[in-house]
C-alpha cells in the first residue's frame, strides 16, 4: 500500500535496554531528553539531489521504553551518480547524529577503501534534510559507505514516526508498546535515510528484545543473540530483506501468541510462503477464524495476480492498543487494530493483502502516484470480498454508495469545497471506478492479463501511472478490445483531469429507430454557471441493454463518445421497446432519456418482469431519474413515476437511493406541497415496511438498516402506527421518577414524539434539556437538543424553544447551543420559516443582543434567509431588507447572497412545484390513500 493515509509500523513492548549515551549494567540510568520537532509533511517534501544511490541499508536499533529515548546505527551503502563533494540525505532535526564517516573505493574498480574526510554537516533550518560536505570529490561511479550514529525520543504524543504506548493486560499487568509509523515520509524520523520510494534497496535489521518475547520483522529473524550482562535481553538479527522502500519497514516486539498453525502456501507461480497470525494470548478467541480468512484472501489475490511474492513467511498481528488509522501494510508484516482483524469481513483484509503486491513488491514512484496505487487496490479488492461473499459487508450496495457521493460532489458549482484532502479521496474513488469501467469494457480476462504484465515488468522497481495504462493499452489491443489508435491514458485522463463528471442524453428517433447521444457536465447545484462547461468532453463508452434482446452480460461497448459532444447510434428498438444506457453503473455517468423511453421503463417496472433488469440497474434509473429532476434536466412527473414500481419491490439495494430522494425532495419543496408529500411517502413505504417489521433469528444486516430506515422515514412522515408506539416508550421516560437520571428509551423514538406528538410531550423534552445534570455525557443532551428544534412540523414549539434560548436568557443555553439550534431549524420548511418569523418579531432585540456577537448574527441571518425556494420566499426575505437595509452589519453580504441563491431556486420551484403537486395530488387520489393511517399533530 502506498497512501498518504497509510503508514509502517515498527512496534516495541520492551521492558529495558540500553540508554543510548550510558552503558550500565542492568540499564538502570535516566537520560535526559531530546527535544521533539513534530513540523514536518508531504507540504515541506523537497526531492533529494540525485548525487548518490543507496544500495543496502544494515539498521541497528535500541529502544529504551522507560526513558522514551532510542539510539541506533545505520550503515548504508552507496554509488556515485556524478563527481561530487557533497551528499544530501534525510534526516529529522528532532534526530541528534552523533557521529558519520564516509567511505569509497577510488578509483572506482580499486578494491582499497579510502575514508573521505567530512568537512562540515549541516541540518537545513526548515527542511528535513542533512548535507554532507566532504573534503574531495568522489568520482562517478565510485562504490562506498556512509555511516550514521544516531540518538532519539520516542513520541509518545501521536502515533507518528517512533512512538510508544500502554496497554493493561487481564491480569492487570501493564505493558508497553513502541512502533513506528513510517507512512508516507516518516523514516527519517527514525534514522537517516534516503527517504524517497524510489529508492529500493534490501534492509538488514538488527534489533534488541526482551528474552520472553517474540520479534517479528519484514522477514524471518537469521540469529539470535546473547548480549553480555543482559540475561534478560537479546539481539535479533533479521535476515536481509528483498530490495524495498524505506516505508515497508516494519517491526513488531511483543507479548504475542500465534493463532492455532501456520499456513503454507504453495502454487505454480512460485509462491511458497508460511502465512500466520498473531494476537496476544488473551486476545485469541476473538480471532477464531482469522486463519482460515487470510488464507481464502491469499490464494485470491495470488491467483489474480499470478507473480511470486519474494518472501518466505507473511505475518498478520493483531496489535493491543494499536491507534493506526488503517492497518500498517509493511511488506511481509500486517499490524491491525485488534477490531479490526477480528470483525468478519473481507474487504480490508483484501486491501492490505493486495499491497504486499502493488505497493511493496512495486510501488508508485512519488507521493503523486499514490492515489492510483490506491484506488487499484480498492477495486481490486472489493472486487475479491464480492467473490468470497457477495460483498454482504457492503450489504452488496458497492459500487454505487461511493458512486452516488461523486455524483453529488461533481455537481456542485464548488465542489470540495476547497477541502484539499476531500478532493484527494474523491479523485481516488473515481479513479476506482474508471478501474472498474476498464474491467467491464475490456474484459476481466483482458484487465488481468494486462495488470500481471505490468506487475512483472516493474516488480522491485516503482511505477507511474503511464506503466498500467500503457500495460492495459498493449493487452486491450493485442485481444482485439480496442482500435489500435485507441490508447487507455488518453481515455483515463479525460475523466481523471476533470473535477466533474458528465451527463449522457439519448433521444431516439422512432422512426429511424436510431438515438442521438449528447453529453455535457452533470451540474446539480444552481445556477448552471461553471466556467469551461461547454468545452467539457469525456471518452465515454456506450453500452447499451434493449428490451427486444434483453441481456446484461454482454459488456462490450458498441462505440466510445471518443472525447465528443454528439453520436447517433442506428438499429435500435421499435417504439415498443426501452433501451438503458451504461447498465450496471459501469461507466461513472448518469443517463437521461426523452419521455417516451422513460416511460416505457417506467410500464416495464411496474410489470411481473421487473426482476429482469438486474437490482443495480433498477437503482441506477431510479436515482437518475429524481437527481435529474433536481438538476432540472428531467420533469418530476416523469421521475416520480418511476417510483410507481416500488409497491413491489423487495430489494434493499433499489430502495437506497429512494430514501436520499425523500430526504432531498422534503427539504426543497416548499411548506404547501408538505401534507401531500408526506401521504405520498406513507403510502410509498407502508407495504415495505410491513414485510419487514417482524425481525427474523439471525438476519441479515441488510434488513435491520432497511427496516431502520423504513421506520424512521415513516415516522417522519407521521405514520400512525409508528407514532403511537414512540408516544408509548416515551412516557415511559415521562413517569419515570427521576427523569434527569437518564433516558431509558431508545433515541428512534424521541423524533417522532417532538413531530407529531403533543405540546406536554415536547416541553418535557425542553425541560430535560433545561436540567441536564453535568455527570451525564453531554452527546446525550446536544442529541435531545438537536431534536427539539429540528423535529417538530408546528411553529408554536419552535417559537418557544427561541424564546426560551434566546430571549430569556435562560443560563441552560449556551452560545454553541444557539449555533446548533439554528443550524438544526434550516433542516425543514416550517423551520427556516418560524426562525425568519422570529427574526423579524425580535429584529430590535436581537440586534441589541447579538451586537457584540458577530458570528452568532451572521449564523443567524444566514439560517433564517438562505433555505427558502419560493417567490413567496424571495418576496418575504427582500421586504425583510428592505425594511432593515443599512442595520444588517458584518451579515449585509449574507443576506444578498441569500437573495440571489432564492431567486435561482424560485425559478426551480415556479417550474416544478405544481408539478410535483398534481402528480402528488393524482397519485393519492388513484391509489385511494387512507388518511386514517396518518397521525395529525397535536
Amino acid at each position: 500500500m502506498f497512501s498518504l493515509s497509510c503508514f509502517v509500523c515498527l512496534c516495541f513492548s520492551v521492558v529495558h535496554c540500553l540508554p543510548p549515551d550510558k552503558v550500565s549494567a542492568f540499564h538502570i540510568i535516566k537520560t535526559r531528553s531530546i527535544d521533539l520537532n513534530n513540523a514536518h509533511g508531504l507540504a515541506m517534501e523537497s526531492r533529494l539531489q540525485k548525487v548518490v544511490e543507496p544500495t543496502g541499508y544494515r539498521l541497528e536499533l535500541e529502544p529504551y521504553l522507560e526513558d522514551g529515548l532510542f539510539k541506533g546505527h545505520v550503515s548504508i551503502n552507496i554509488t556515485w551518480l556524478q563527481d561530487a563533494d557533497e551528499i544530501t540525505i534525510h534526516s529529522a532535526h528532532d534526530i541528534e547524529i552523533t557521529s558519520t564517516e564516509v567511505r569509497a573505493h577510488i578509483p572506482a574498480d580499486s578494491k582499497e577503501v579510502q575514508k573521505i574526510a567530512v568537512k562540515d554537516l549541516s541540518a537545513d533550518p526548515k527542511k528535513p534534510i542533512v548535507t554532507i560536505q566532504l573534503e574531495k570529490v568522489v568520482p562517478k561511479s565510485s562504490k562506498g559507505r556512509l555511516d550514521f550514529s544516531f540518538n532519539g525520543n520516542l513520541e509518545t504524543a501521536s502515533t507518528e514516526a517512533f512512538f510508544k504506548s500502554t496497554y493493561i493486560t487481564e491480569q492487570e499487568v501493564e505493558r508497553m508498546v513502541a512502533a513506528t509509523q513510517l507512512r508516507p515520509n516518516n523514516a527519517r524520523r527514525m534514522f537517516p535515510c534516503f527517504d524517497e520510494p524510489g529508492y529500493k534497496t534490501p534492509f538488514e535489521l538488527s534489533v534488541v528484545r526482551p528474552r520472553n518475547m517474540i520479534a517479528l520483522s519484514n522477514v524471518p529473524v537469521a540469529r539470535t543473540e546473547d548480549i553480555t550482562g543482559e540475561p534478560n535481553a537479546v539481539w535479533d538479527h533479521f535476515e536481509k530483506t528483498p530490495p524495498m522502500s524505506t516505508f515497508t519497514l516494519g517491526l513488531v516486539i511483543a507479548d504475542l501468541k500465534q493463532l492455532g498453525n501456520s499456513t503454507f502456501y504453495k502454487d505454480s507461480n512460485g509462491n511458497d510462503i508460511e502465512l500466520r497470525v498473531w494476537g496476544r494470548p488473551e486476545f485469541l478467541p476473538a480471532l477464531e477464524g482469522v486463519n482460515e480468512k487470510v488464507s481464502r484472501v491469499f490464494t485470491e489475490i495470488a491467483a489474480m495476480w499470478r507473480v511470486a511474492l519474494p518472501l518466505r513467511r507473511l505475518d498478520i498481528v493483531a496489535l493491543p492498543n494499536y491507534q493506526g488509522v488503517k492497518p500498517a501494510d509493511n511488506w511481509g508484516l500486517i499490524v491491525f487494530k485488534e477490531s479490526d482483524l477480528s470483525n468478519k469481513g473481507y474487504l480490508q483484509l483484501a486491501q492490505e493483502l493486495s499491497y504486499q503486491w502493488l505497493g511493496a513488491l512495486t510501488t508508485p514512484a512519488w507521493w503523486s502516484d499514490a492515489h492510483l496505487n490506491k484506488a487499484l487496490v480498492g477495486y481490486l479488492a472489493a472486487e475479491i470480498a464480492f467473490k468470497i461473499n457477495n460483498g454482504s459487508e457492503m450489504e452488496g450496495k458497492w459500487p454505487m454508495t461511493v458512486l452516488y457521493s461523486l455524483y453529488y460532489e461533481f455537481s456542485k458549482r464548488y465542489p470540495h469545497s476547497r477541502i484539499t484532502g476531500m478532493k484527494q479521496e474523491t479523485a481516488c474513488t473515481k479513479i476506482e471506478l474508471l478501474f472498474r469501467m476498464f474491467n467491464y469494457t475490456l474484459g476481466g480476462d483482458t484487465f488481468k492479463k494486462a495488470l500481471r504484465v505490468f506487475i512483472e515488468t516493474r516488480k522491485f522497481k516503482t511505477f507511474t501511472g503511464n506503466d498500467i495504462w500503457n500495460a492495459l493499452t498493449t493487452a486491450a489491443i493485442e485481444d482485439g478490445k480496442i482500435p489500435k489508435d485507441f490508447d487507455i491514458k488518453t481515455i483515463a485522463k479525460s475523466w481523471i483531469d476533470k473535477d466533474r463528471l458528465p451527463l449522457v442524453t439519448a433521444k431516439r428517433n422512432y422512426d429511424s429507430n436510431s438515438v442521438l447521444l449528447t453529453q455535457k457536465v452533470f451540474l446539480r447545484e444552481r445556477p448552471h454557471d461553471v466556467p469551461d462547461a461547454g468545452r467539457m468532453s469525456w471518452w465515454t463508452p456506450i453500452i447499451i441493454a434493449r428490451e427486444d434482446k434483453l441481456n446484461f452480460t454482454n459488456v462490450t461497448p458498441l462505440a466510445w463518445m471518443r472525447d465528443r459532444k454528439e453520436l447517433t447510434l442506428n438499429n435500435m428498438p421499435n417504439k415498443d421497446h426501452f433501451i438503458i444506457l451504461n447498465p450496471e453503473e459501469i461507466g461513472p455517468f448518469q443517463v437521461n432519456y426523452d419521455k417516451e423511453n422513460w416511460n416505457l421503463l417506467s410500464q416495464y417496472l411496474q410489470g411481473e418482469n421487473r426482476k429482469l433488469i438486474p437490482a443495480l440497474t433498477r437503482a441506477k434509473l431510479l436515482h437518475d431519474a429524481w437527481n435529474l429532476a433536481y438538476a432540472g434536466e428531467l420533469s418530476f412527473a416523469t421521475a416520480l413515476n418511476m417510483t410507481l414500481f416500488l409497491k413491489d419491490e423487495k430489494n434493499h439495494i433499489v430502495w437506497d437511493p429512494v430514501f436520499t430522494m425523500i430526504d432531498h425532495i422534503g427539504r426543497h419543496v416548499c411548506q404547501c406541497l408538505q401534507e401531500n408529500f408526506q401521504a405520498y411517502v406513507r403510502t410509498l413505504l407502508s407495504p415495505l415496511y410491513e414485510e419487514l417489521k417482524v425481525e427474523r433469528e439471525d438476519e441479515e444486516n441488510w434488513r435491520k438498516n432497511l427496516r431502520s430506515l423504513t421506520k424512521t422515514f415513516l415516522c417522519q412522515a407521521g405514520y400512525k402506527e409508528c407514532v403511537k408506539e414512540a408516544q408509548a416508550e416515551y412516557s415511559k421516560w415521562m413517569l419515570s421518577p427521576n427523569p434527569d437520571e437518564g433516558n431509558p428509551i431508545s433515541n428512534q423514538y424521541i423524533c417522532p414524539v417532538f413531530a407529531w406528538g403533543s405540546r406536554k410531550e415536547w416541553q418535557f423534552g425542553l425541560q430535560r434539556v433545561i436540567n441536564f445534570p453535568p455527570s451525564r455525557k453531554q452527546s446525550e443532551r446536544t442529541y435531545l437538543l438537536k431534536t427539539l428544534a429540528g423535529c417538530p412540523n408546528t411553529n408554536d414549539k419552535i417559537f418557544r424553544l427561541l424564546e426560551v434560548a434566546v430571549l430569556e436568557g435562560n443560563g441552560n443555553f449556551t452560545e454553541t447551543d444557539l449555533f446548533l439550534i439554528f443550524s438544526m431549524l434550516t433542516g425543514s420548511p416550517v423551520g427556516y420559516t418560524s426562525l425568519f418569523t422570529f427574526l423579524c418579531s425580535n429584529w430590535a432585540v436581537l440586534k441589541e443582543k447579538f451586537s457584540s456577537k458577530t458570528n452568532l448574527w451572521d449564523n443567524l441571518i444566514t439560517s433564517a434567509t438562505s433555505q427558502f425556494t419560493t417567490q413567496e420566499g424571495l418576496d418575504l426575505v427582500s421586504n425583510l431588507y428592505v425594511a432593515h437595509q443599512g442595520e444588517f452589519g458584518s451579515a449585509e453580504h449574507i443576506i444578498e447572497k441569500s437573495m440571489r441563491n432564492i431567486r435561482e431556486e424560485a425559478k426551480w420551484s415556479d417550474e416544478n412545484v405544481p408539478v410535483i403537486e398534481d402528480w402528488l395530488v393524482s397519485y393519492l387520489t388513484s391509489t385511494n390513500y387512507e388518511s386514517n393511517k396518518h397521525l395529525h399533530v397535536q
